[in-house]
């Protein structure tokens, strides 16, 4: 199939292209008889397959139907997919049903499908001698003019198929233009193939169309592969170029450099890109005011640069610019549009602020403050109401006092000048400013000097004024031993007018101890009473009292005389602890200082001695140990008892003042001073200790207990006989062991002097006086008393209780009842029990034994549980105080007894 040559289509080689879609083969066959169609393996969707001559079957059919959903079947007898089809077999088959409504009539045409591989290859080599080497089916590159005047159809090219040589062809075209939108716009001869465009075209709108053309035989037979065919409309310079904004705004600050970017302009143009259409070229065709010419344009960028650095501001702060923009590369028949561009110039400080005059005259009252005395006018040609326009005052020279202040006023951009710091007339009548200016903003300007400057002359005025308190702070010397009714020179003030003191009057404001007069006349002051330099009201050893002092028109002014108070040795040193702690066990000594309240030339070093007679208990007991200046080592000697003591100390300054200190000195049975607030030692010497609140509540709790237990023992004792009383005669050289038991039950324990007395459920009403400790078990008790043997008391179970005390000699002793009482087996045992104390305590030379008390070096804070000597009987008073201070782990243990 070659395609023919026509007008309207661009010459050159014609290109042939293979399609890679596979031709569909549709065959015609007697009516009512098998259709064959050759198709493709697999079929996509809406896919044209082929066309069955319906009309051939059944030509008054009105209903057309298939009888495979997958298959649809127009009125034409075109036959389409409606589902995406793979063929697995190499045959497929379905049926087309058509029917006449009126007349209830229906013929069938049977359909088969098969794969088109092997129905071309058998159809080639049938037709092998009728074929040419090389049949091409192609489109020759085609366009249409923009906006063409006709005349209407317009011819555009020819199609043509080889296969026309063989067959009767009839072509046909389809896509955009045709039965697409626009439609109609281009159609094709069926049995010529000429194509035609019906009406005018814009490029604008549309660029190009791209058909599909199509070339069969009368029988719906497909040789050809379809034909894509691209309609290109060529682009005519019908649009003009449009500026993106009707007006442009830039600015550019003034005295900006040669060749300042100012701003960029952009045009349009709808015409087809890279062509001449769209091509644009930029220019100003006019500036106002117009001389002298201070801006160009880039004619490709449309960028707007100053060709001169000589904008200013104050002649000309705002620049308009007519701008065009053309087409075709700006040649003369090319088509352009104009806009206008306005160019803001920004002020810049290219101007200081200048004086109105170069000096000033300015009056004040001496004293006055926070007054206006003058306001100082500048000019500045920048633009108003900018960091470039206002101004900043400053005084350069003349304020080393700072007396004055000058602000702006941010209305009138004056300099205000005040007054902020009182003059004084008599001490200068006239002063001298200088005043300089700059702008908020930094000189951009070419002038030598970045500030301008005035002078301003201010000429202080006199003022009738009352008396002045100067200086405000007055000092005198007095020595604090300084005998009362001594005069001495007081607070002076004086008359600026005159410089002189007469006339003036003195009264005492404040005067906190009371301690002087003032005199009225010449301000003098009289001691009243005693001074007294370590008192709580002196600072540093001044003593401050405040003096009033007025004219005879009652002005005043407010003045301090300060009285350094020289100190004297009227005091001697002492020791401010007056209670010392000293726990025996840890410690032999305690450190004492001594402070004196005068000054240091009649202070340390002190000397500390023991005051009283040299043979008094005081000097026997304890001693002194000098340890600095300021301290000495208060020291007990002859192992004193345990108690508090006074001990008197003489404390002696370097000049001889000496003071005595009664010391409270406490000789305590703990490990460290807190414990002796919260443990309650023996009392001994000739004081005795605190005891703490919960110290007296438990002697308080054991002697109405103990009340009990004897009122208990003497009710039972009443209803017995009395028997007479036996006791072995070394039961109070035993020593006492407590056996253990396994034994359930419970324990009341109560420490009387160092003995445990145990009470006892049942019908027994107690066992009085035992040593030792024994568990109740059932009504069974058990005690050890060891000498080289044992001895056991034994309460049978039963009624009666009966007791048993058997020796290591085999002696025994039946009571019953508890026999005896406490008091008398008190009263029998303590002297046996305190002389074998005091023999264990000394061997035959009077020296300590080795199984005695020992004293053991300090390894910090001892067990609660106490001594653990052979024969030691010491015993805290409250003996469950421990408990307070177990360690946690103990804690536990502590509580559950606590609450037993």
């Amino acid at each position: 199939m070659a395609p023919a040559r026509s007008t309207g289509c661009l010459s050159g080689a014609l290109c042939r292209q293979l399609l890679l879609t596979l031709s569909i083969l549709t065959f015609a066959c007697d009516a009512c008889k098998t259709v064959t169609l050759h198709v493709p393996s697999k079929l996509d969707a809406e896919k044209f397959i082929g066309r069955v001559n319906l009309k051939e079957c059944f030509k008054s059919a009105n209903l057309i139907h298939s009888s495979d959903p997958d298959f649809q079947i127009l009125e034409d007898g075109s036959v389409y997919t409606t589902n995406a089809i793979l063929l697995s077999s190499e045959k497929r088959t379905f049926t087309i049903l058509l029917s006449n409504t009126e007349n209830q009539e229906e013929k069938t045409i049977p359909v088969l499908l098969e794969h088109q591989t092997k129905i071309l290859k058998q159809r080639h080599s049938q037709e092998k001698v009728l074929r040419r080497a090389k049949r091409r089916w192609a489109p020759i590159p085609c366009s249409v003019p923009e906006n063409s005047l006709g005349p209407f159809p317009l011819f555009l090219q020819q199609i043509q198929s080889d296969t026309a040589q063989n067959y009767t062809i009839y072509y046909s075209i389809r896509g955009p233009g045709v039965d697409k939108e626009p439609l109609n716009l281009f159609y094709v001869e069926r049995d010529t193939g000429n194509l035609f465009c019906t009406r005018p075209v814009d490029r604008e709108e549309y660029e190009s169309f791209e058909l599909v053309a199509f070339a069969t035989t009368p029988d719906g037979y497909t040789p050809e592969y379809p034909l894509t065919l691209v309609i290109r409309i060529e682009d005519e310079n019908d649009n003009y170029p449009i500026f993106t904004e009707t007006t442009y705004t830039f600015k550019v600050s003034e005295n900006c450099r040669v060749g300042t970017t100012v701003g960029q302009v952009c045009a349009t143009d709808r015409d087809e890109p890279d062509t001449l259409h769209t091509r644009l070229r930029y220019s100003i065709i006019e500036q106002l005011p117009a001389s002298p010419t201070l801006f160009f344009m880039h004619p490709t960028t449309g960028v707007i640069t100053t060709t001169s650095s000589q904008l200013d501001r104050e002649l000309m702060d705002k620049y308009q610019l007519k701008i065009k923009v053309q087409d075709m590369d700006g040649q003369y028949f090319g088509l352009h549009t104009t806009s206008n561009c306005v160019i803001n110039i920004e002020d810049a400080n290219d101007h200081l602020p200048t004086f109105t005059r170069s000096s000033y005259v300015a009056s004040v009252e001496e004293n006055r403050i926070d007054v206006e005395i003058l306001r100082i006018a500048v000019e500045d040609k920048d633009l108003i109401n900018t960091a470039n326009w206002r101004a900043n005052f400053t005084i350069l020279k003349g304020n080393e006092n700072g007396n004055f202040k000058i602000v702006t006023d941010p209305k009138t951009n004056e300099g205000i000048l005040c007054v902020i710091k009182p003059l004084n007339y008599e001490e200068k009548q006239q002063m001298t400013l200088q005043i300089g200016v700059v702008n908020e903003a930094p000189y951009v300007g070419s002038a030598r000097s970045a500030m301008n400057t005035a002078t301003v002359t201010v000429n202080v005025e006199n003022q009738d004024e009352g008396p002045e308190c100067s200086p405000a702070v007055q000092t005198i010397r007095i020595k604090e031993n300084s005998p009362v009714r001594t005069k001495f020179n007081g607070y002076k003030a004086y008359d600026p007018e005159t410089s002189s003191s007469s006339d003036i009057r003195y009264k005492k404001l404040s005067d906190p101890e009371g301690w002087v007069t003032v005199d009225e006349n010449s301000g003098s002051i009289v001691i009243l009473r005693s001074l007294d330099r370590e008192a709580e009201t002196i600072r540093n050893g001044i003593y401050n009292i405040t003096i009033l002092a007025s004219d005879k028109d009652g002005r005043t002014c407010t003045g301090t005389l300060g009285i350094v108070l020289e100190d004297v040795n009227d005091n001697g040193p002492f020791i401010p602890q007056s209670r010392v702690i000293i726990c025996k066990s840890t410690m032999s000594s305690a450190e004492i200082v001594a402070v004196d309240p005068d000054e240091p030339i009649h202070g340390p070093p002190f000397d500390f001695t023991l005051d009283g007679v040299s043979d008094s208990d005081v000097f026997r007991m304890w001693r002194l140990t000098k340890i600095n200046d300021t301290a000495a080592r208060l020291s007990y000697q002859n192992d004193p008892q345990f108690g508090q003591y006074t001990v008197p100390v003489r404390v002696t300054d370097r000049l001889g003042q000496s003071r005595i200190t009664q010391l409270d000195v406490v000789l305590c049975d703990c490990i460290t001073v807190n414990d002796c607030d919260i443990r309650a030692s023996p009392i001994g010497g000739n004081g005795g200790v605190i005891l703490g609140t919960w110290a007296i509540l438990a002697i308080l709790l054991g002697i109405a207990l103990l009340f009990c237990i004897l009122f208990t023992l003497v009710c039972g004792a009443t209803g017995t006989a009395k028997k007479p009383k036996v006791f072995p005669d070394d039961l109070a050289q035993q020593n006492l062991i407590v056996s253990n038991t396994e034994a359930p039950g419970d324990d009341k324990v109560y420490s009387t002097n160092g003995f445990t007395t145990h009470t006892m459920g049942g019908s027994a009403q107690g066992i009085c006086g035992t040593m030792g400790s024994g568990v109740k078990n059932g009504g069974q008790e058990t005690i050890e008393m060891v000498k080289g043997g044992h001895q056991t008391l034994e309460s049978c179970q039963g009624a009666g209780h009966h007791h048993t005390l058997d020796s290591c000699r085999g002696g025994q002793i039946e009571t019953d009842h508890c026999k005896y009482t406490c008091s008398e087996w008190y009263s029998y045992t303590q002297p046996r029990l305190g002389e074998k104390v005091r023999l264990c305590n000394q061997d035959d030379s009077h020296a300590h034994a080795q199984d005695y008390v020992l004293t053991y070096k300090y390894e910090g804070r001892g067990s609660a549980a106490g001594s653990v000597g052979c024969c030691s009987e010491r015993q805290e008073e409250d003996g469950l105080e421990f408990l307070d201070h177990l360690e946690p782990k103990f804690r536990t243990l502590a509580e559950t007894c606590m609450k037993r």
